[in-house]
Formats: structure tokens, sequence, C-alpha cells
């Protein structure tokens, strides 16, 4: 294991709402940055602090699919990778995957663990309702990670029964895949139950960052399996999220410069790929209108996005806070 390196620069990320001219609510921020080496190079607030990872391992655990050849045998290629490492806003793009994945399998949507929740992004919202349809497992965020597991069972024929709980062998590969990237004993993991069904991982951000950091430069350096799912995931940006998906705006504006993943509970996991540097995030209450701002304000402090952010992601990074009546009466942003 690599040790932490306690060095580096210290910056407020913290993030305010205000109302009219004063401060009403502030969000705590914590951070690490780390790089390849596993040394780190920035952080806010505690950088060591334990929290669980929750969609942003979602990279990981696809390796053991890649790994054994089965993701091959099904003649899946980019899309369904990338589906396979999205928080998706259950779009018609996304859902069609998601269903063609499970049909290469005989399967169908039941077979999925995860339950139906409404889409995430706007859009797969007004057109589900358009057609008349309610939301199924398709539609749920980690609809492809969910078939990506069952490919793992189907594939070296083991019972589909269980697959997404603690004990079964895909999720025994999954710990040990998880435990390997971000270098520490599979029993320092903590695991629970996520929000999709499926076992959640909880261990250090810094510990976090420095898996992506590993990530990407594994696949600077041409390995095979990193370098698939890096290639997928900032070559197909509308897949990992949406129309309207925070994840998507910032790899589109970075033109794939940067690979970001959103995770539940404001934990956010992203790489500078040209770095090799990892970064993770995590808003102390879980607060998403916080978690946004927090890593495009880091991403700032890093030199990797200018000042002045391009529209798009500016919208994320001051949102105008309304009342019942859609008059701005305040804004969630940067306390710095």
């Amino acid at each position: 294991m690599v040790p932490p390196n306690s060095a580096g620069k210290s910056f407020d990320l913290d993030v305010v709402v205000t109302r009219g001219d004063a401060v009403e609510s502030k969000h705590r921020v914590h951070a690490a940055v780390v790089d390849a080496t596993g040394r780190l190079l920035a952080s806010a607030r505690d950088a060591n602090v334990v929290t669980y990872w929750r969609s942003c391992a979602k990279p990981f655990q696809v390796m053991p699919l890649l790994r054994s050849g089965g993701f091959d045998r099904l003649k899946w290629g980019d899309d369904q990778l990338a589906l396979a490492c999205a928080s998706h806003g259950g779009e018609p793009e996304h859902v069609a995957i998601a269903s063609a994945m499970l049909g290469s399998m005989g399967l169908e949507e039941g077979d999925l663990a995860c339950g139906p929740h409404d889409p995430l992004s706007a859009r797969g919202v007004k057109l589900m309702r358009e057609a008349g349809l309610r939301p199924t497992r398709l539609h749920n965020n980690c609809s492809g990670k969910h078939a990506a597991m069952l490919a793992r069972a189907h594939t070296e024929g083991w019972s589909h029964q269980g697959y997404e709980r603690t004990g079964h062998p895909v999720q025994r590969d999954i710990l040990a895949e998880v435990a390997t990237w971000c270098d520490l004993p599979e029993s320092a993991l903590l695991q629970a139950v996520d929000g999709c069904g499926a076992v959640v991982f909880g261990l250090p951000l810094e510990r976090m960052a420095y898996a992506y950091a590993r990530l990407t430069d594994a696949a600077n350096r041409g390995d095979d399996i990193p370098a698939r799912i890096v290639h997928a995931m900032r070559t197909r940006p509308f897949l990992i999220g949406g129309s309207d998906r925070f994840d998507s705006a910032l790899m589109e504006e970075t033109e794939g410069r940067v690979l970001s993943k959103v995770g539940a509970e404001g934990v956010h996991t992203v790489a500078v790929i040209d770095q090799a540097i990892g970064v993770a995030v995590k808003v102390e209450d879980g607060a998403q209108r916080a978690q946004f701002a927090a890593v495009l304000r880091l991403l700032q402090q890093l030199g990797t996005l200018p000042e002045d952010l391009p529209p798009r992601l500016a919208e994320f990074a001051h949102r105008p806070l309304r009342n019942t009546r859609g008059e701005v009466v305040g804004e969630v942003r940067s306390a710095a």
C-alpha cells in the first residue's frame, strides 16, 4: 500500500446558499487530489474522511467482466461499456442499450435487481410521460451496471439469483478488484447496500482519488482494460449521464480531458486524464445542490478549468434559488 502523503495545498470548497444579501446555509466540503504514485497534491478539510463511494465505483465494478472475457463473448462494445459505468438519465437511448444488453443474454427487465424510478434527466421524464409509459427498472440510473453484473454471472454459468448481494461470486470478484485499485485490503472496505440494491463500498476519500489517478495512468500507458473503460466514457459522455446531467456536461465541455463520475450523497470522483490526477469530493451533509459547484471550484483551483467557465458549466457553479413564484431570491455558489 502506498502511504498517503500529507503534503499539498489546502483549498476552501465549502458551498453557501444565499437569500438576498445574506448567507442562509452552508455546506462543508471535503476533498482529496492524488497522483498515480499516491501523493496527496491538495485537499479540502479532511482528505481521509471515510464515506461510501456509491456510483463512482462503477468503472471498477465492470472490470471483472472485461478481465474474464465475458464482455467480448457477448460481442458488446463501447456503448455497453459506457452504460455499465453510467449513472444515466433514463432517456430512450439509455433504456434501449440496457434492454439490448439483457436481450443479448436472453434476459429481460425483470431479471434486474434494481428497482424502477423516474428518469433522472428532465428530457427522460418528458419523453416517458409523452409516450404514456411508467418508469421501469430499465429507467433506473444503474440499469447498465446491473446488466453488466448479470452478464458476469451469465457468462460464467453462475446463478443469476442474488448476483447483487454480498457473498455472490460476482460481488466477491468486484470486492477484490476495488480493493486492488484503491490499494487497500479487502477487510478495510466497508460494505453495505447501495440505492440500487447492489453492494456499495466505504473507504477514505484519498483512496478514491488514488484509484481514479491509477485508472487514468494505466489507460495512458495503454493497459487494455483501463484504456477501454476510459475510452468508452470519454467518447460517449451522453451515455454516462444524459442531456442535462453534470457528468456529461463536464466531459463534453472539456472535450474528454476530464473523466467525471457522480455518486449519491454528495460524493464525486473525477480524473484529469493528461495529468493522471484523481479527485474525490464529499459534501458532508450529502446535498447534491452543493456537489457540482464544489467539483467545478476545485478544478478551477487546479487550473483544469478557467475562472470564466463556459455557460453550460457556469449554470452548475451558480444555481439561482427561486421561490414558488419563480422569482430569483438567492443562489447556490462556492463560498470562495
